[in-house]
């Protein structure tokens, strides 16, 4: 499926707001019980919530950089939108290896989980995002059961996964952890299509146009949507979004996400 230019700049521009009174809580640790100085520091999130409201859909959102950089934020079509947000940290190469990343970004969703309610949102309305690698966290700890099961969780639980152009075979960083190059595809158990589940939660992948993303993005999760398909997966979708590149694609993909929660979506 392809999204037009046209049609996203009218969605950009009539993006309505929900007028509520809101409140932003910062660098709260999702791994409260470790004395670990780098945990203490990454594994934080900030957490914006309605206060005049319940029974709100949230989104737990991971930023990309490859693994290795980047930190926490709300993608601005979400600000005052009648939802709510967890921007979570995480880890980062080289300082931690593979799959820390993942455990990571599990026990940030765990967290909300277990603790959404006492904000007063809908624990049956938390949806997982993030671009890039970011979205890779979040197909990974949306398809592969054994991170969530840690923290007594399930993910198919959760309302949805909407990954932002992201990888679906392994990571690029992971790989070069093991001295490969960027080109040695590896599709092994830290691939998300490795994990194809037919009763996993709503899909809603999207990525910027084939033309210009990185490294063949579009093309992996378009293999990745048609095998989730195939599998029996009854609720995926994918959208390329047309003009866009990998980086540009994320405020579009932000609209497209408000859209699904909103049931706009497909």
């Amino acid at each position: 499926m392809r999204t037009t230019f046209l049609g996203l700049l009218l969605a950009l521009c009539t993006c309505g707001s929900a007028q509520s009174a809101y409140e932003t809580l910062t660098d709260l640790n999702y791994r409260p019980d470790s004395t670990d100085a780098y945990i203490q520091e990454r594994c934080v999130l900030d957490f914006y919530h309605p206060t005049d409201s319940s029974g709100f859909a949230t989104v737990v959102f991971f930023h990309g950089g490859g693994l290795s950089a980047g930190a926490k934020f709300i993608p601005e079509a979400w600000l005052d939108q009648g939802i709510a947000v967890a921007t979570a940290n995480y880890r980062l190469h080289p300082r931690v290896k593979n799959p820390t990343y993942i455990r990571d970004a599990a026990a940030a969703v765990a967290w909300v989980m277990e603790h959404i309610e006492e904000y007063g949102g809908d624990p049956a309305r938390i949806y997982v995002s993030g671009h890039s690698a970011g979205g890779y966290l979040t197909s990974m700890i949306g398809l592969d059961t054994t991170y969530l099961a840690v923290h007594g969780r399930h993910p198919d639980s959760l309302a949805g996964l909407i990954p932002f152009s992201g990888h679906t075979i392994t990571h690029f960083t992971p790989r070069q952890e093991r001295g490969l190059e960027w080109n040695d595809v590896v599709v092994d158990r830290y691939a998300p299509i490795s994990h194809l589940r037919p009763d996993a939660p709503p899909l809603l992948i999207i990525t910027g146009d084939r033309e210009r993303e990185l490294f063949g993005r579009y093309e992996e999760n378009a293999y990745f949507w048609r095998m989730l398909k195939l599998s029996g997966h009854p609720n995926t979708w994918l959208y390329e979004l047309q003009g866009f590149d990998h980086g540009g694609m994320a405020r579009p993909a932000s609209v497209l996400t408000l859209d699904f929660i909103r049931g706009r979506l497909p």
